[in-house]
C-alpha cells in the first residue's frame, strides 16, 4: 500500500523542504556578511561607513559567485577581510546545508515508516466509536432503558459490517501489536468526541434512522466519518499532530490509506477472509528507491537545471515555479538513474505530482518539457533502459 507513488511524493516534499532550508541558510550567510561590516560601536576611531557598506556588498558578491564552490575563486583582488568574511560565510552556508540534508535524509525514512501506525490509529478511532456505541447500548439495557424513539438504528455503528470485518481480522490485530497502536488512554476522549462530533454529524444522524443498513450504507458512513469528521475536526487532528511532527505532509497519505483499508474490507465481505494489505511488500527495495531518488536528485540537480534552462531559453530559470523545477529534476533523475522504470511511467508519475503540488498550468509545462528531454536524452544514450524499463518505451 505504501507504493512508489507515495514515496515519490514524500521525496518531493522533503526536497522542497530542503530547498526552503537552503534559501534560509543563504539569507543567514548574507546577514552574517552584513553584520561583519557594521561599524564597531566599541571604538572611538573614525570609521568610514560608506566604505564598510561597499565592502559588505563586495563580500556578498564574492560569496554568491562561489556559492557552489568549497573555496573562493575570483578574477579580481579583494582585501583580506573581504576574502575571509566571504569564505567564512561560504563555510557556514555549506555546513548548514549539510546538516539540514542529513536531517532530511534520516527524517523522511522515519516519517514514511510511521505512516502505518497513523492510518491504523484512524481505523482504530472508528472502531473505538463503534465500541462506545455498543457499551452505551449495554448500559441502557442494564438500566432497562428503551432505544430512543426515532433512532431505530442506534446500534448500526456497533454492528457495522466493515468495522466488524476489520476488527475480527487476525492480520489487523497483529499489525496493531506490531505498530504499538492502542487507544486505551483515550477512553474519556472517545466518549467526548462521539458526543460532540460524531453523533451530531448530519449524515450519521441519517445513518441512525436506517433499519439494518446494507453494506453500501455501512461503507459510506465510514468514509464520511473519516473524511468529514476525523480528518477535518481540529480537536481530533491534534491527536495525530502530537503523534507525528510531519502530520501536515502525511495527512493526505494517511487518509488515503485508511480509506483504502475500509474499501478492501468491504469488498472482502462474503468473498474471502479480510487480510490487511501490507504497507510495503518489498520495503527494503522500496526504501532504497526512496533514498536514491532523494539523494540522486540533489547530486544531479545542477545538471538537471542546466538541461531545463537550455529548453526554456525564453524563460529565466528563476521564474519557473520552484515546485516545477524540483518535479522535473526528480523526473530527469529517475529516467537517467533507474533503468528498470519505463520513461512513460516516470513522466506520468511526475505529471500527477505536479497536478497536486504545483501551479494550474504545471501539468502541460512539465509534460511538454519532459517529453522533449526524454527523447533527446534517449537518443544521446544518457537514458538507457533495461528489463521492465523497456516495456513501454517503443
Amino acid at each position: 500500500m505504501l507504493n512508489r507513488r507515495i514515496l515519490r511524493v514524500k521525496a518531493f516534499q522533503n526536497l522542497y523542504a530542503y530547498e526552503q532550508c537552503k534559501g534560509s541558510n543563504l539569507q543567514l550567510a548574507k546577514d552574517f556578511i552584513q553584520e561583519s561590516f557594521l561599524p564597531d560601536l566599541n571604538t572611538m576611531e573614525v570609521q568610514d561607513k560608506p566604505q564598510l557598506k561597499k565592502d559588505a556588498q563586495e563580500a556578498i558578491a564574492l560569496f554568491l559567485d562561489n556559492l557552489n564552490n568549497k573555496r573562493l575563486v575570483s578574477k579580481t583582488d579583494h582585501s583580506p577581510k573581504i576574502k575571509k568574511t566571504a569564505l567564512d560565510a561560504l563555510n557556514k552556508f555549506h555546513e548548514a546545508n549539510e546538516k539540514d540534508l542529513n536531517f532530511m535524509s534520516k527524517n523522511m525514512i522515519a516519517t514514511a515508516e510511521r505512516i502505518p501506525q497513523l492510518y491504523l490509529y484512524a481505523i482504530e478511532l472508528l472502531i473505538a466509536f463503534s465500541g462506545h456505541v455498543e457499551s452505551e447500548l449495554l448500559r441502557k439495557k442494564k438500566l432497562n432503558k428503551s432505544v430512543t424513539e426515532g433512532q431505530i438504528g442506534e446500534a448500526n455503528l456497533a454492528n457495522n459490517q466493515v468495522l466488524q470485518t476489520i476488527k475480527n481480522s487476525p492480520s489487523y490485530q497483529n499489525e496493531l501489536i506490531r505498530q504499538h497502536v492502542s487507544l486505551d488512554e483515550l477512553e474519556l476522549e472517545i466518549r467526548e468526541w462521539y458526543r460532540d462530533y460524531i453523533r451530531p454529524f448530519e449524515l450519521y444522524q441519517a445513518y441512525m434512522q436506517e433499519d439494518r443498513p446494507d453494506l453500501e450504507k455501512d461503507q459510506e458512513i465510514l468514509e464520511q466519518l473519516l473524511k468529514k469528521v476525523i480528518f477535518k475536526n481540529e480537536v481530533i487532528l491534534n491527536f495525530f499532530e502530537e503523534k507525528d511532527l510531519n502530520w501536515t505532509e502525511n495527512k493526505s497519505v494517511v487518509r488515503s490509506l485508511a480509506s483504502k483499508v475500509l474499501k478492501n474490507a468491504g469488498e472482502s465481505i462474503g468473498q474471502s477472509p479480510f487480510e490487511l494489505p501490507q504497507i510495503a511488500i518489498n520495503w527494503d527495495e522500496d526504501k532504497e528507491f526512496f533514498q536514491n531518488i532523494f539523494n540522486f536528485t540533489i547530486e544531479n540537480d545542477e545538471a538537471n537545471r542546466s538541461l531545463i534552462a537550455a529548453k526554456t531559453k525564453n524563460w529565466d530559470i528563476d521564474r519557473i515555479a520552484g515546485t516545477d523545477k524540483i518535479i522535473m529534476s526528480m523526473a530527469l533523475t529517475e529516467m537517467k538513474h533507474f533503468p528498470s522504470i519505463p520513461v512513460k511511467v516516470s513522466i506520468n508519475e511526475y505529471i500527477d505530482i505536479s497536478k497536486t503540488y504545483s501551479t494550474p498550468k504545471s501539468k502541460q509545462f512539465v509534460n511538454g518539457l519532459l517529453d522533449v528531454l526524454s527523447k533527446e536524452l534517449t537518443e544521446s544514450g544518457e537514458i538507457r533502459k533495461s528489463g521492465r524499463g523497456l516495456l513501454d518505451n517503443k
